[in-house]
């Protein structure tokens, strides 16, 4: 069992569950902020903006933030990090070390406990209901940082991303998505039908998201005019795109998984050939940290056809905007 909070099987029902104070927003889903996506994109557009000029919002001043981890990540840990201290806050940092399991770990406990020293808790776990069942418990908003359902945070970096290099505009846009059908994709396919991206994702039989995603995302493309199509072949999703996201596909430690995984994923690197098939203005994306050669080969990755860097830059101005949404003062 991965380490990280106990879920004990007696963990008691909601119906026995007390309640708890009114409490700002969460971010679990990217559905949770579809309301607010394109004013928070205008926001990140903005702190992005006064952080070049050396001005610095404190908008968090004097306020904590958890950051609890049961995976390390390097580009997380720092962009959220940043984020909170350019804002006036302080950031705590827990790894999966430093987070109680066994009897003493049941999340609920975990969640009051933190409620009590933080202002919020970001939170990257392994399993999507363990960020719910925080989320349930915890009297702070809960930002899901990434888990085995969603990828929130970096969505919401991407999209500023192609807002940048389309001048705002995503209707008539199309992207181009490579990988697995993971926590990545289906933030992804939320995001875009929210903003009204159209996406065309090629994915592997028995790699696609589930159907109750697919159809929820339809509902938000009823609204905004988007389309959201899964191919199997990479070829087919490329031609003709405005931008090719690559994504790694995993697992990558157990030898016989390894050896499916290069079967059901062969032509799924992208590479110069691959990036010619989309329109000549189109660039290629990945959320990093990549597997050079496996993905994404070094032609394309440090060439000038590329948004990899902006995206990684722009983790830092997205998550500031998120912090600032979740955290303002009731009435603001």
């Amino acid at each position: 069992m991965a380490r990280g909070f106990h879920r004990p099987e007696n963990a008691r029902s909601e119906a026995e569950r007390p309640p708890r104070p009114p409490k700002e927003r969460d971010l679990l889903s990217i559905s949770d902020i579809a309301r607010e996506l394109p004013s928070l994109l205008e926001a990140a557009e903005k702190l992005k903006r006064l952080r070049a000029e050396q001005v610095f919002p404190r908008s968090l001043q004097d306020r904590n933030v958890a950051m609890v981890f049961e995976n390390p990540s390097t580009s997380l840990r720092s962009s959220f990090e940043v984020a909170v201290q350019d804002m006036g806050g302080h950031a705590v940092y827990l790894s999966h070390t430093e987070i109680q399991s066994g009897r003493e770990g049941r999340i609920a406990d975990s969640a009051r406990v933190l409620s009590r020293y933080y202002d919020a808790i970001v939170y990257r776990a392994h399993h999507w209901q363990d960020g719910v069942e925080l989320a349930r418990w915890a009297n702070v908003p809960v930002i899901n940082a990434l888990d085995d359902r969603e990828r929130p945070c970096q969505v919401v970096a991407d999209l500023l991303t192609l807002k940048e290099r389309w001048r705002g505009r995503f209707r008539d846009r199309r992207l181009a998505y490579l990988g697995d059908g993971n926590s990545l994709l289906n933030s992804l396919v939320l995001g875009c039908a929210i903003v009204g991206l159209d996406l065309v994702a090629a994915i592997p039989e028995g790699h696609r998201p589930t159907d109750s995603l697919l159809a929820e995302a339809a509902g938000f493309a009823r609204g905004t005019g988007a389309s959201t199509h899964i191919v199997a072949d990479p070829k087919e999703a490329a031609r003709d795109a405005d931008a090719i996201y690559i994504d790694g596909w995993a697992p990558r430690e157990e030898e016989a998984e390894e050896a499916r995984c290069k079967v059901a994923f062969r032509g799924y690197t992208l590479d110069e050939a691959m990036l010619n098939l989309a329109h000549p203005g189109a660039f290629a994306m990945h959320d990093l940290p990549a597997q050079r050669g496996r993905e994404i080969t070094d032609a394309v990755m440090d060439g000038p056809r590329q948004a990899l860097w902006d995206q990684a830059e722009n983790r830092l101005h997205a998550q500031k905007a998120i912090l600032e949404l979740l955290m303002r003062p009731r009435g603001d």
